[in-house]
């Protein structure tokens, strides 16, 4: 299967540096512009099936880049849920104790009334699970920079780090991939 994923647009959160995961926000007026102007000059990909996370601002990113509503809402590729730390900044947050534990065991701290890293993970892995049963050759994945970071981490272990696999805005990866293995990448 060809998988396209592609980093939804800019965000007020995103521009105010705020931890924004299932918070339902729509996107700026900048990022509906890079959104509109990337259109002009990036070539993307065309598929049989277009999905979208359900959030606005992949809805809205996929409705500007295809003209287009999504065929599919997969909810297993929302961001990860921040819980008490949505819509909050570093700053704000950089005194509580949750949220210094968090930061320092990332991979199994849970978000207060959130997600733990594993469980989002997973989530994201059923995901794929469910991508491999619509028996399609090609679809379109308009959804989140964390998403998109761990589907990358999963098929190219050790390659980069979670943070260097974030795409910039309205941009993304296209893979070549099996239930198991992903076999070719190319950059949006």
């Amino acid at each position: 299967m060809k998988l396209s994923l592609i980093r939804h647009g800019k965000t007020e959160a995103n521009e105010k540096r705020l931890y924004c995961g299932q918070s339902d926000i729509s996107l700026s007026e900048q990022g509906r512009q890079e959104i509109v102007a990337l259109k002009k000059t990036v070539l993307y990909p065309n598929a049989d099936i277009y999905i979208s996370s359900g959030l606005a601002r992949a809805t809205e990113t996929l409705r500007i880049l295809y003209s287009k509503e999504p065929d599919v809402i997969m909810h297993d590729f929302m961001e990860i849920n921040f819980g008490d730390f949505e819509m909050k900044s570093h700053d704000q947050l950089k005194t509580i104790p949750e949220y210094q534990n968090w930061i320092d065991n990332i991979k199994t701290a849970t978000c207060p009334n959130g997600e733990s890293k594993i469980v989002f993970e997973n989530r994201v892995k059923n995901g794929l699970n469910k991508l491999n049963e619509l028996n399609t050759a090609s679809v379109v994945v308009v959804c989140h920079g964390g998403v998109i970071s761990t589907i990358m981490e999963r098929f190219f272990p050790g390659q980069k780090n979670i943070y260097e696999w974030q795409p910039n805005f309205g941009r993304g990866y296209t893979l070549e991939f099996n239930k198991e293995k992903a076999f070719s990448i190319t950059k949006i």
